[in-house]
């Protein structure tokens, strides 16, 4: 390696180092989905993981909720179940939430883990209904009643218990399951689970990764990525058709935790080569950030 090149390694830590000392200290609550978790080459997700083992070992608090639902439908065809839906929701019945549940925390929620524990983190898997509690879904995006069975709209975070963990030393990873108050487990959105967790925790900064660039003028075109956007703007996109049915329960989510004090929220590629380490760290970003104002 050159001279030249240790120099401009040297320069990107310099620009990162104002960031880490801010950081410090601060949750972020990153909801980690998309179909780089399913992507048959393991070092997407291995960089994904390296990239939250960094930012815990910089000192920020990190707390993930994932996704599965790619995951969740290979299940339940192993299980002989059929697939139904209410205006585009999964409808999930009593058979159904029980493969749910077990495919989420047994599966995905271990295989996170176990990508963190490579890149030398102290994960630890916390099924979501040991710490999220909700009610039954009843209305749909557009407010029209709908009964989709065990789905539910997430009340309540069991602060406490995750903040145990963080104070350990551990990074807290969620499935997004809630206990009903019923008492039965119920499947959760994992973008409004995310958001939900964040706002509860007042955290510094709520973090999307999927596999889009983040939310785009024309969807069709990359070029047009949104780099910053106020919370006053959602409206005006929804209409105009720039916020779709695919980033509207993210948006959704999003806007809610801003007003309930989380400072910033971001919309990063996991398919982007540490995406997030460039988002959070860098002055100029790759996604989109959602801000007040």
């Amino acid at each position: 390696m050159n001279v030249a090149e240790i120099t401009a390694k040297a320069r990107v830590l310099l620009e990162a180092l104002p960031y880490i000392q801010d950081f410090r200290g601060s949750i972020f609550v990153v909801k980690y989905g998309g179909s780089f978790m399913d992507d048959p080459d393991p070092t997407v997700r291995t960089r994904v993981a390296y990239d939250l083992a960094f930012l815990a070992a910089v000192g920020i608090n990190v707390v993930v909720v994932h996704g599965g639902g790619k995951a969740i439908t290979r299940a339940m065809e192993s299980s002989g179940l059929k697939a139904n839906f209410v205006n585009g929701l999964r409808v999930t019945d009593e058979a159904t939430i029980a493969v749910v549940k077990k495919t989420l925390d047994e599966v995905v929620n271990r295989e996170v883990c176990e990508a963190i524990t490579t890149a030398k983190g102290r994960p630890i898997g916390m099924p979501g209904d040991s710490v999220l509690v909700c009610e039954k879904l009843t209305t749909d995006d557009d407010g029209r009643p709908v009964d989709l069975g065990f789905v539910g709209d997430v009340t309540e975070v069991k602060v406490k218990v995750i903040k145990k963990e963080i104070s350990e030393g551990f990074l807290p990873v969620i499935s997004p399951v809630a206990e009903g108050y019923d008492g039965k487990p119920y499947n959760v959105n994992a973008d409004l689970a995310a958001g939900r967790v964040a706002s509860a925790l007042r955290a510094r900064r709520l973090v999307y990764m999927s596999d889009v660039p983040g939310l785009l003028s024309n969807p069709k075109d990359p070029s047009t990525l949104i780099s910053t956007l106020r919370m006053s703007q959602v409206d005006e996109l929804k209409r105009a058709g720039v916020i779709d049915k695919g980033m509207r329960p993210k948006v959704q989510s999003a806007v809610r935790a801003l007003a309930e004090g989380v400072q910033r929220v971001h919309f990063v590629d996991g398919r982007l080569e540490h995406s997030l380490l460039l988002e959070i760290f860098s002055d100029k970003g790759t996604g989109t950030e959602i801000v007040q104002g």
